[in-house]
């Protein structure tokens, strides 16, 4: 049955003439990327994927609004859809008025059948999922009606993660499972008619505090799902970073062999690959993950510098960003980039945020509020964005970076590129004013090349 609440128009681009003509073949490179605004009030944590998809060159991609443009929008969970051959833009609203928060964001999963799952939440509140399908094949602009999906009645569940797997059995990874405050997971095998109880995720059991360890998820779509995560959030605890993943019923290290059962205790911090130690001047937080075509991971986190000893509210004034990778038979790290200061105080390892290319893996992009080889200040104060690009010469050592929003009047943040065809790319971003995780003012981005 359809949903009653219509998609809303935004035109048709001024660009679709060329995005019309660029799509006739995968060499087709424009001499400019092609810019356009898709939301203007939308936001979004980095704990949800996959938060935007492509879909038969339709790209699909979900935020929260805060009401700052139409009060009637507050708390609006929206979903926009682009197509990136037509160049026609649609906005529709999944649940109206949810909650006013960034960490309610969708995610979304392709079905067996060419349909998307999406399912949201919020920020640790209620017991329940809020879950819809498309109605067509790769068409985001009609929805089934909203359904509830409760996995326990004790669960405060928070940030989506939906993954597919070969064979049809889809993971729900989320925060929360009977208000354990932990990473949980659900999983359905009928394309989310019904889903199942998994349990607690990963656990960093320590008795004087309850910690709640940060995951980013990267799945193969065949069986293998791979984990990048911190023991902690890090105005609690020194965090590293570390990894191990989900191959089909088990856990298993890189190069090291099957942990146990997926399903007979919670993974924790000291059984999982340590790809960074963390210090009292070195806290770390992950921020995204990818798997090359052999199925190799490569992640970057954010690292907090200098603020040992500094009470929350008082550090994040030097952020660096670093990039870390699997070459089949070891971890190799490395800092990459200056990443500047805090977003906001009390949340002092809030990074602009990193994101890298899914199909390059010698591409990456950031914002940041200073340079990022240099460290100083930029010009005009803002958070802006970067393309980063790696030398074939050196892999892995030398870095060059290209500014993609110089002289920036306000902050570009939290970057996110999904996964398209080879030879294009479609960048995310969030342009405008952040000043916390319920409070912001910003508009949905993307650039097309």
């Amino acid at each position: 049955m359809h949903g009653t609440r219509a998609a809303v128009s935004m035109g048709m681009i001024s660009v679709a003439c060329w995005l019309l003509a660029s799509m006739g073949s995968d060499a087709a490179r424009p001499p400019q990327p092609v810019e356009l605004q898709l939301n203007d009030d939308g936001g979004w944590c980095w704990f949800q994927d996959e938060r935007a998809v492509v879909v038969k060159d339709r790209l699909v991609v979900g935020s929260v609004a805060t009401g700052y443009r139409d009060r009637g929008r507050r708390g609006d969970i929206d979903v926009m859809s682009l197509d990136l051959r037509r160049g026609g833009v649609t906005r529709f609203p999944l649940h109206r008025g949810l909650e006013a928060d960034d960490h309610d964001a969708p995610s979304f999963a392709v079905l067996a059948d060419g349909r998307l799952l999406t399912m949201y939440a919020k920020h640790g509140s209620e017991n329940r999922f809020y879950m819809r399908r498309t109605v067509r094949p790769a068409d985001a602009t009609a929805w089934t009606r909203e359904e509830v999906v409760v996995p326990s009645e004790t669960s405060r569940v928070t940030y989506s993660n939906l993954h597919r797997q070969r064979g049809g059995r889809i993971f729900q990874f989320f925060r929360g499972l009977d208000a354990s405050f932990k990473p949980s997971w659900i999983y359905s095998d009928d394309g989310g008619v019904r889903w199942q109880r998994g349990g607690i995720l990963v656990d960093m059991p320590d008795a004087r505090i309850r910690h709640r360890p940060y995951v980013k998820y990267a799945s193969d779509g065949r069986g293998v799902i791979h984990l990048a995560f911190t023991e902690a959030h890090p105005r609690d605890y020194d965090n590293g970073i570390h990894h191990a993943m989900i191959v089909g019923d088990r856990w298993e290290r890189l190069g090291a062999g099957v942990i146990r059962g997926l399903g007979e205790a919670p993974l924790t911090t000291a059984e999982a690959t340590t790809i960074q130690s963390g210090a009292p001047d070195r806290v770390c937080w992950i921020q995204d993950m990818e798997l090359d075509r052999r199925g190799r991971p490569r992640l970057v986190f954010s690292v907090q510098m200098n603020s040992a000893g500094r009470p929350p509210g008082q550090g994040g004034e030097d952020l660096r960003y670093h990039f870390a990778e699997w070459d089949g038979a070891a971890w190799s790290t490395q800092e990459v980039a200056y990443a500047g200061r805090r977003l906001y105080a009390g949340e002092d390892d809030y990074a602009g945020g990193i994101a890298l290319h899914p199909d390059d893996p010698n591409e990456l992009y950031l914002s940041t509020s200073v340079d990022p080889v240099a460290g100083t200040p930029l010009p005009g104060g803002k958070y802006e964005l970067f393309r980063g690009r790696r030398s074939g010469a050196r892999p892995g050592v030398d870095w060059s970076w290209e500014a993609l929003t110089p002289g920036a009047k306000e902050d570009q943040l939290r970057p996110l590129v999904p996964r398209w065809r080879k030879g294009r790319t479609v960048l995310l971003w969030l342009s405008g004013t952040y000043r916390s995780y319920t409070d912001y003012d910003l508009a949905v981005r993307a650039r097309v090349w």
